[in-house]
């Protein structure tokens, strides 16, 4: 294999709905940032049906080339379509990296993409880099557990490829108006080529709990002893009109459900403000809630590692710190809320 014949860094675009995924804009974030420091093309790859208009948004979050396949046999996501497509373009076009969401589309695609090149694929990174001169890429991610991290290299193939979760990379800011080469492609495909058939699409109107859309994330650990103490989280959030995050060691304890677990094998939340109490800040939790804008931190153990990961942190016991804390919240707020009433 020649790896000179390997060029470029390429984002698969996901798109549902007519509107582009969007993880798919903060790889193009962070793959902006790779390309540059290669000195290459940085393409995004569009496949489904009437989605060419696309290319816009595309190239506004940084992309110099988009290759698309708007066929109608890709109306649907099927792994054996959307693979065969990637896997022409990519024997077309050859890029030495490809990366993709993390999400039950770009996993399952990208798990089949790297098995018939054949290549590696690092899954759920949370950090990328590449090495300006040999263009190997460097995929890291917690493991062990979480209890370090470990990067990944891919040096004997190519395209190098990574699954990335949402909300770890960042977008870059949209320029409107910015354009790039689009290339269209088309692969001879016909329906009884696809093993898959689609019957029917069934939307499901389900309550789930969102925790990576809030804006105040009051997260709680097993610092707090027991289920019965970990309720002292759901009174704080509470006050500030929050969500409740927890820990995994909190979820597998049975306090509260896994849609609320923050962390690498939970959900990747980037809110304004992020309370961590009790949480002592092993690797695993910390990938999934560094990014956010203010982290404040509560925890009696001085030495936690949590310490290290925040903007403010308070050492004591979370049963007198956080209840003070209510109380002059509430009457911040209520504060507040009277002078709204008179202004109005």
């Amino acid at each position: 294999m020649d790896f000179q014949d390997y060029k470029g860094v390429w984002v698969f675009i996901e798109q549902k709905d007519g509107a582009v995924a969007s993880v798919s804009l903060e790889l193009l974030g962070a793959g902006r940032k790779l390309a540059d420091k290669r000195g290459v093309v940085l393409a995004g790859i569009l496949i489904g049906e009437n989605v060419k208009h696309l290319t816009n948004t595309v190239f506004e979050y940084g992309a110099d080339t988009v290759y698309v396949y708007d066929q109608p046999i890709f109306k649907h996501y099927r792994t054996e379509s959307y693979m065969k497509a990637l896997l022409d373009c990519s024997d077309k076009h050859k890029p030495e990296i490809i990366l993709f969401g993390a999400t039950s589309t770009g996993k399952d695609l990208a798990s089949a993409v790297a098995t018939d090149l054949p290549t590696g694929l690092t899954a759920d990174t949370t950090e990328l880099d590449v090495e300006e001169e040999t263009g190997l890429l460097l995929a890291s991610r917690p493991a062990f557990g979480g209890n370090i991290m470990a990067t990944i290299l891919c040096k004997k193939y190519r395209p190098q490829m990574a699954t990335v979760r949402s909300k770890v990379m960042k977008a870059l800011p949209p320029q409107p108006g910015r354009t790039g080469k689009v290339v269209e492609e088309t692969i001879l495909l016909k329906e009884e080529d696809i093993r898959t058939k689609v019957l029917e699409i069934v939307r499901e109107t389900v309550k789930k709990v969102r925790i990576d859309e809030a804006d105040i994330i009051v997260a709680g650990g097993k610092g707090l002893g027991s289920y019965e103490g970990f309720q002292l989280i759901h009174h704080l959030a509470e006050t500030l009109g929050g969500a409740v995050g927890a820990s995994r060691d909190v979820v597998e304890a049975g306090w509260i459900d896994h849609a609320h677990q923050v962390g690498q094998t939970g959900v990747t939340v980037t809110p304004k403000i992020y309370f961590a109490i009790g949480i002592s800040g092993a690797i695993q939790h910390i990938v999934g809630m560094k990014n956010a804008g203010l982290i404040i931190a509560i925890n009696k153990d001085k030495e936690a590692p949590i310490f290290q990961n925040c903007h403010y942190g308070i050492v004591g016991d979370a049963f007198e710190i956080v209840p003070v804390l209510i109380e002059q919240f509430k009457k911040a707020l209520s504060r507040e809320k009277v002078s709204s009433t008179s202004e109005g």
